[in-house]
């Protein structure tokens, strides 16, 4: 694992886009997997601001999301296909058409979990996977478990992943329960993964996914086991870790 310290947040943002766009300049019909959430939005603006000054094209990327909340449409204010059109999507030249959610307002699980799979399958894989990681450790919305889930499942939210994202909700009750997320093995699968990670709340869970044991009480410590993984954190978030 290849760990890169930071000053702050910003310069992670930028560190993380050098990342992305090498992978974009590099092999301009790659396939991204992408996150949500606050972790990824400054390496997205880093990104727009490229693209804008002419350094980057997006025309033929394929994009691929990590999970969608269960039950909110593309047009909710709180879905992550909303999130990545207004966070990215809108200010790039990426064919929409090539950006991949999975279907919040598809009510049967098993359809819906299929159905991603296969798009998964049909792009060829990810080439590049961005990854946050959760207080509890999780990645995408992978939350702990006495297993790691292969594919794309409904998972049931934690009590403290509800709590985290309550702030983007007018009320925790109004948080969705449940989620559709990419598996595990959806994301070991991914040719590079790159983390990126910041604050001192995030210390011990990095301490935990990093050099700990590798468990599913800690999801994001299957990534020890994956050859290609760069890890981009700010010193708050690194304090615990010594190298």
């Amino acid at each position: 694992m290849n760990i890169i310290k930071t000053d702050d947040y910003n310069r992670m943002s930028c560190m993380a886009a050098n990342y992305i766009a090498a992978q974009v300049t590099l092999k301009p019909n790659c396939v991204l997997g992408l996150a949500t959430g606050s972790s990824p939005v400054g390496t997205y603006q880093e990104l727009i601001r490229r693209y804008q000054a002419g350094d980057l094209d997006f025309s033929k990327v394929t994009s691929i999301n990590l999970d969608e909340y269960k039950g909110l449409s593309p047009e909710n204010d709180q879905s992550y296909r909303y999130f990545m059109n207004t966070n990215l999507f809108d200010h790039i030249n990426i064919d929409k058409k090539c950006t991949y959610v999975p279907d919040g307002l598809e009510d049967n699980a098993e359809k819906a979990c299929a159905d991603y799979d296969a798009v998964i399958e049909r792009c060829g894989g990810i080439d590049l996977q961005l990854l946050g990681l959760g207080n509890n450790g999780h990645i995408g919305f992978n939350e702990p478990d006495t297993i790691f889930p292969k594919q794309t499942h409904c998972v049931d939210l934690t009590t403290s992943t509800i709590e985290a994202n309550a702030r983007f909700f007018d009320s925790m009750d109004k948080v969705p329960k449940q989620a559709y997320t990419m598996g595990i093995q959806s994301i070991m699968m991914a040719k590079r993964i790159l983390v990126i990670v910041s604050g001192e709340g995030k210390a011990q869970i990095v301490k935990d996914a990093f050099t700990g044991p590798v468990t599913p009480q800690v999801p994001a410590s299957i990534l020890q086991m994956h050859p290609d993984v760069t890890l981009i954190a700010d010193k708050e978030a690194l304090s615990l870790l010594s190298f």
